[in-house]
């Protein structure tokens, strides 16, 4: 949609998912690639056919915690993603019997982890280490979901509210992904050589990312996952105060 025969439909600006949904929210832009939390919570609709997606390991969501998963009492979260800081409480109260106080953080490991028992890391930062090198006890959220729900997990669709979708079209909007998608898989290669040398990464970790971790097209089975996760998220209890020693 930023080089192919789409551009001329959108006008793309670039946020982290949390901001996508406030400024969709805020009507600073139409559509936005946000948490499929924050989707559910404003009743908005996704455009149909295409997000992101996991089966298995993500790699760039991970939780790292200085104790083992069942003594986790507190948590940093990167607020980046709501949907992703939710998973994080459903893994640890459904896998782990851990209800942790969560408070938000910049993300930074030592930070986090001086200041928690366990820090919850999301994209670039969860990317930019290597989790096997860590002397800390490291959950792919990826591969935590599959073990609990045995399903795709669906961290972010493009969305927006329905009177949005029907001015313009649902099927016209997800004919305009669907051919940005296919744009961008038949140019993986040259994507993941622009983005290793804007963000500093190893090609081969983020052609492993791009092409192995990440799930773009949503059907049937995703959706399941995503009911799934709704429904667990919709359970999960009012989030506790971290204790004012950790603020």
């Amino acid at each position: 949609m930023k080089n192919g025969p789409q551009q001329v439909q959108a006008e793309l600006e670039f946020f982290v998912p949390s901001e996508c949904a406030r400024r969709v929210s805020a009507g600073q832009a139409d559509l936005g690639i946000v948490p499929v939390a924050e989707m559910a919570r404003l009743g908005w609709e996704p455009v149909p056919g295409t997000g992101i997606a996991c089966l298995g390991p993500v790699r760039s969501i991970l939780l790292i915690s200085r104790v083992e998963p069942r003594l986790i009492r507190t948590l940093a979260a990167d607020s980046g993603s709501r949907t992703s800081v939710r998973l994080a409480r459903i893994i640890l109260a459904e896998r782990y019997g851990a209800t942790p106080a969560t408070f938000e953080q910049d993300p930074g490991l030592g930070t986090m982890l001086a200041e928690a028992d366990a820090a919850l890391l999301i994209g670039d930062a969860a990317l930019a280490i290597e989790p096997s090198a860590l002397p800390y006890y490291c959950l792919d959220l990826g591969t935590e979901w599959m073990a609990l729900s045995g399903k795709p997990m669906v961290f972010a669709l493009w969305a927006g509210p329905a009177a949005t979708l029907d001015r313009y079209g649902r099927p016209e909007l997800a004919s305009v992904f669907a051919g940005s998608l296919d744009f961008g898989l038949e140019r993986m290669e040259e994507i993941v050589r622009q983005e290793a040398a804007a963000r500093a990464m190893d090609p081969a970790l983020v052609h492993r990312y791009l092409t192995h971790y990440i799930r773009y097209r949503v059907g049937r089975e995703e959706l399941d996952g995503l009911a799934a996760y709704l429904k667990l998220s919709a359970m999960l209890p009012s989030e506790k105060a971290a204790p004012a020693s950790t603020l």
